[in-house]
């Protein structure tokens, strides 16, 4: 096992000569896993005047960065362009070229099973492909999610079980942990001006990992260790999945009261202190907020020690596509409809307004219940102009259908489940007959609502 040297005063030498790269940027950066959160990072590193490789095992994204195209709505064309006439940046999906990096950064998904448990599946291969490259004066930087002492008691070990040499760390490797902080869409919120975790295995870890992101990053904030920065990404999602659930919960208890939660959230947030909204909605979407509760839930329950309300938040926010299919049927039922049979509009298939990413997204889970029960389902999202290979969903395709008078008309119910702003809501207002709203988005174009409206 590898031996933890928290001096880094001593064997210094592949430090020093690792420190020097990073300062005078002719260090070689790797960033592996080129999605919502390594593509960022490539952007903040390559402003940074780094040289870079990026690797990918999805060969669509490697042609797609060769080309100067786009494969990410949010992240636009112009960023796909620079990256592919810069001579500083270069996509591959080969792997062996990991030995050639002074620096790898890993960006992989980190999802849950069937079961709900982790799954570090993606975390474990890329661990053995870069042990299998390994090589003296490297740093390796997890990003992705996860539950804490993943670097120390998964990570590490994947790289020096798969590697042919001896390593030790702090002395020729040195391995970190620097959790992503990506909010796509928003644009005020940036790799470069969002402040940076940074906790090593050890200390002479921890001091090249915060050379490495001062370079590119405007404020980084160096902790103890590794097992620090684990759990505090882990307090952030689930700080917000636990208060999402909190409102998604009271919608139904306010709902059977006859008492509209977007006007008690409303009325709560005139308080200027003790007091923070959160907004209910048809469920979480994308990689952290749906699937952190899981991943601290089941490391709680391994250390003996059950966390039942980050738990019971999961449950609550994994139940909400089933109470919108309740709603759907109530409204329905109100225009004598039956779910067999009726055709059926979802607006909206990304997980949150303005991007197009529908990972875990609750649209999906709410069209194949609707699906089930005998519905003909369509979605308008113009974000997403297809889905198909969903990690769940494998067998869906579905193309999105245009937004017309003629499309709203035909439908007998329209399910409102993201509000991006590119959608004409005042058309769907005028023109659909019924709608579910789980967005409270018609509050906004209620003057020209001509359509009965059910919230959810």
């Amino acid at each position: 096992m590898s031996k933890v040297i928290s001096d880094p005063t001593r064997n210094r030498s592949y430090f020093d000569a690792l420190q020097s790269k990073l300062e005078d940027r002719t260090a070689i950066c790797g960033v592996v896993g080129l999605g919502y959160v390594g593509l960022p990072l490539v952007e903040a590193l390559h402003k940074a005047s780094f040289k870079i490789l990026g690797f990918d095992v999805d060969p669509t994204k490697i042609e797609h960065l060769q080309a100067g195209t786009s494969y990410l709505s949010h992240v636009g064309e112009e960023l796909p362009r620079q990256l592919a006439s810069s001579a500083n940046f270069e996509p591959t999906a080969d792997f062996s070229k990991l030995s050639e990096c002074d620096v790898i950064l890993v960006c992989v998904p980190t999802p849950v099973d069937e079961h709900r448990e982790p799954d570090l599946s993606h975390v474990t291969t890329t661990a053995e492909e870069i042990g299998r490259a390994l090589r003296p004066g490297q740093l390796v930087v997890l990003e992705s999610t996860t539950y804490p002492s993943t670097t120390r008691n998964v990570f590490l070990p994947a790289i020096l079980s798969s590697s042919s040499d001896t390593y030790t760390l702090g002395h020729d490797i040195f391995v970190a942990f620097s959790p992503e902080r990506e909010d796509p869409g928003r644009e005020s919120h940036t790799t470069k001006n969002t402040p940076k975790l940074v906790g090593g295995l050890d200390d002479a870890s921890a001091a090249l990992a915060t050379s490495l992101y001062s370079t590119a990053v405007s404020e980084v904030v160096t902790v103890k260790s590794a097992e620090i920065a684990e759990s505090a990404k882990i307090l952030e999602n689930v700080f917000r999945a636990v208060n999402i659930a909190m409102v998604n919960e009271l919608k139904v208890v306010f709902d059977h009261m006859g008492i509209d939660i977007w006007e008690v959230i409303e009325a709560a947030a005139t308080k200027p202190f003790g007091y923070m909204p959160f907004f209910p909605g048809p469920g979480l979407g994308g990689h952290c907020i749906p699937i952190d509760p899981f991943y601290l839930a089941w490391k709680a329950r391994e250390a003996g020690s059950p966390a039942r309300l980050v738990e019971l938040a999961g449950e609550i926010n994994h139940s909400m596509p089933e109470y919108v299919v309740e709603r759907a049927v109530f409204a329905l039922n109100q225009h004598a409809k039956l779910v067999l049979g009726s055709r059926i509009l979802i607006i909206g298939m990304a997980y949150k307004p303005n991007i197009g990413d529908t990972r875990e997204t609750p649209s999906v889970e709410i069209l194949r219940q609707l699906e089930s029960r005998g519905a003909t389902l369509e979605y308008h999202d113009p974000h997403v102009a297809s889905i198909s290979n969903l990690r769940k969903h494998p067998d869906l395709q579905l193309h999105s259908v245009a937004l017309t008078e003629q499309t709203l008309k035909a439908v007998d119910l329209v399910i409102i489940a993201t509000d991006h702003d590119a959608i004409d809501w005042t058309l769907i207002g005028r023109a659909a007959s019924l709608i579910v709203d789980t967005r409270n988005v018609m509050e906004r174009v209620a003057d020209s609502v001509s359509a009965t409206i059910i919230k959810a």
